[in-house]
């Protein structure tokens, strides 16, 4: 249930709502839009049947959220959500773009990787250090080594980091060193993983399985958010169809609908989705005119000799180009993005 504050109504008539809402053993969350407040109750609805809300002071609406997913509904916001990773704001103006490679093999490429996202204008790094893969005989990342790597790569870009977390048992190693979680495709209903990571103070990054549907997604993002955790950021990667010409088969118009069905930001994959490095920047065009609120790309320094996902990476000249490419989209969009505005920062790091 929601209850939708007029326009006059004061802090206080918040507080007082907030407070018959809690007194019943309910939750409440609080959404402030530039008109009016929304504020939800999390819990036992029923037991607000017969509290006569309507009458307290502040109160404009009341509504009941009929979807199988509350929390991660757009009527539970005033507006959309705009998620914190570091200093950047992700569903905001600008057009979020993260990028680094599959895996982090190394320190060096991991470094060099981080230079080169941001040179570029990018305003994420990705990296794996815990890897899922098909085949067990496969790279499966460095594990915590690749975490330091990553906090390194941080300390020396700037750049927030993006990983993927697999387990319960990962979380607060990954949570100590990055500062957004990736739940990739295939853990995507692992539900005491989606609980263990709503329950930590660190954005969430939820990928869609690559056989789920959009409402699958949502009542993932639940799953997160009903531990506490609002910060959700979900990515559309593409799906398992009949199709094999691409590696998964983009779902484009996911973007839209999630835009309509939830006030959380959602942002495309392109790599996954296409599997071919050539795909990337026409599917990233086409995710920015869908309303994507930013893009994670794959970039290596030498894709050909990737330990994974070397066919999807751009390499470096690639990446460079592939984000002057944007612009243009970006701005048809009405997005910002801010293209080779910055240095490597190799030059500042001494030792």
């Amino acid at each position: 249930m929601i209850i939708v504050t007029t326009l006059d109504a004061t802090p206080d008539d918040v507080d007082r709502i907030r407070e018959r809402v809690e007194s019943l053993g309910l939750r409440t969350h609080l959404s402030r839009g530039e008109t009016h407040t929304v504020i939800g109750c999390i819990g036992d609805e029923e037991k607000l049947d017969h509290l006569p809300l309507r009458s307290l002071p502040g109160v404009a609406h009341v509504h009941r959220v009929m979807k199988p997913f509350k929390l991660a509904a757009r009527e539970f916001a005033a507006g959309p959500s705009r998620v914190s990773m570091g200093d950047v704001e992700v569903g905001g103006q600008d057009l979020v773009v993260i990028a680094g490679p599959c895996s982090v093999e190394g320190e060096e490429m991991i470094l060099e990787s981080a230079d080169a996202v941001r040179a570029a204008g990018g305003k994420g790094l990705r990296g794996g250090a815990f890897k899922p893969r098909t085949s067990p005989y496969s790279f499966n990342g460095l594990g915590v080594r690749g975490l330091e790597l990553l906090a390194q790569a941080r300390e020396r870009s700037g750049l927030p980091v993006v990983t993927e977390v697999m387990d319960t048992r990962q979380v607060q190693d990954v949570a100590g060193h990055a500062d957004v979680l990736q739940v990739g495709a295939r853990n995507m209903q692992n539900f005491a993983l989606l609980t263990e990571v709503g329950r930590v103070h660190r954005p969430v990054l939820l990928k869609r399985g690559m056989s789920s549907t959009i409402r699958d997604l949502l009542l993932a993002a639940e799953y997160v958010m009903k531990q506490g955790n609002m910060d959700v950021i979900l990515c559309e990667r593409g799906i398992r169809t009949f199709e094999t010409a691409t590696r998964n088969t983009f779902d484009l118009a996911a973007i839209p609908v999630l835009k309509a069905e939830t006030h959380l930001p959602v942002i495309a994959d392109p790599s996954h989705a296409g599997g071919r490095r050539e795909l990337v920047a026409p599917l990233s065009f086409a995710a920015i005119a869908a309303g994507a609120d930013g893009l994670m790309v794959e970039i290596h320094p030498e894709p050909s000799q990737a330990l994974s996902d070397g066919d999807q990476s751009l390499d470096f000249d690639e990446f460079r180009e592939f984000m002057v490419g944007l612009q243009p989209f970006a701005a048809a969009a009405g997005r910002r993005l801010s293209v080779g505005d910055r240095t490597p920062a190799r030059a500042a790091v001494t030792g």
